[in-house]
């Protein structure tokens, strides 16, 4: 079952007592950060007063003082979009991103925007870890330095986490990401699913995607819809890159009859996704929740 926003907590604390399970875990995620460090200021007429790093982080906390599972990951594009970035280089969005305790993100094209060598001088300030299952750095100097998945425990639940990259040809300049070898999203996300679920064991396997949610106008071009259609053994994907703003995440039979669930949260760190997993004892899940939170003055 799929709660709505206004539904989501009583209706997981309901659950959860009846069956007399604590396995519950607390899924934050953003995507297409693009470096905006601050709120929008109140002049802005798009979304004035809204975002802003030091109100997610205060909202991020509170979530943990509530729940004991909590997993906050990224979907790409922390880079490009303010000053900070030119200045900075995306030293103080890692930095940011690693107080605030992110576990895991993908590689977004504009994470390519100063070359490699450019994001390689920043993965040090990155305390969490990129995974890039679909870009092959073995002739790069990025080598060994991302990683292709990640499993995680959170009470008792086993999460394996991959991530997908847009293809960087036609996107990004040739100098900037050089060697890099990209492959097939689709493909790969099926090799790695299946590998997470089957061999590792996972209970919930979560692909952090930055190809992009859909494209009306060149129907042929790989995207979130058709990743989720076209595998199996996954269970989320959180997305990023064409700025999507769900008002509630949607539901993709697979190609084994089975439900994904999809979601992305917009651009410029305006919303904190929100997907509350619930589990039986012996790992299944029995129903899942979920809620968008926008980044306002109140909600810290």
């Amino acid at each position: 079952m799929i709660a709505g926003a206004a539904l989501n907590l009583p209706n997981i604390t309901f659950a959860s007592a009846v069956l007399d399970s604590d396995k519950k875990v607390t899924i934050l995620h953003t995507n297409d950060q693009h470096s905006r460090i601050e709120p929008f200021p109140p002049t802005y007429t798009g979304n004035p007063n809204q975002g802003g790093f030091a109100r997610r982080a205060t909202l991020i906390e509170k979530v943990r003082k509530e729940e004991p599972n909590v997993l906050l990951l990224d979907s790409g594009d922390v880079f490009q979009g303010t000053p900070y970035f030119n200045f900075f280089g995306g030293e103080l969005e890692f930095k940011l991103m690693s107080k605030m305790g992110y576990e895991a993100s993908t590689m977004g094209n504009h994470e390519f925007d100063n070359g490699l060598e450019g994001f390689k001088k920043q993965l040090p300030n990155a305390k969490f870890d990129f995974l890039c299952s679909n870009y092959d750095f073995s002739n790069t100097i990025l080598e060994g330095l991302t990683q292709e998945y990640k499993i995680i425990h959170k009470g008792g639940v086993r999460i394996g986490i991959f991530g997908v990259g847009v293809e960087l040809n036609g996107l990004v300049a040739k100098t900037n990401y050089l060697e890099t070898v990209y492959l097939d999203p689709i493909e790969i996300a099926q090799d790695k699913a299946t590998m997470l679920k089957k061999e590792k064991k996972c209970d919930l396997v979560i692909c952090l995607s930055h190809i992009g949610y859909s494209y009306p106008d060149t129907p042929e071009k790989v995207c979130d819809i058709k990743l989720c259609q076209q595998t199996s053994n996954i269970d989320l994907v959180l997305g990023g890159h064409t700025h999507t703003f769900f008002k509630e995440p949607e539901k993709y039979i697979n190609k084994d009859g089975k439900e994904v669930l999809l979601n992305q949260v917009g651009w410029a760190g305006l919303l904190l996704g929100r997907i509350d997993y619930l589990f039986m004892g012996d790992n299944t899940i029995k129903e899942i929740a979920f809620q968008t939170i926008p980044i306002e003055a109140h909600t810290a």
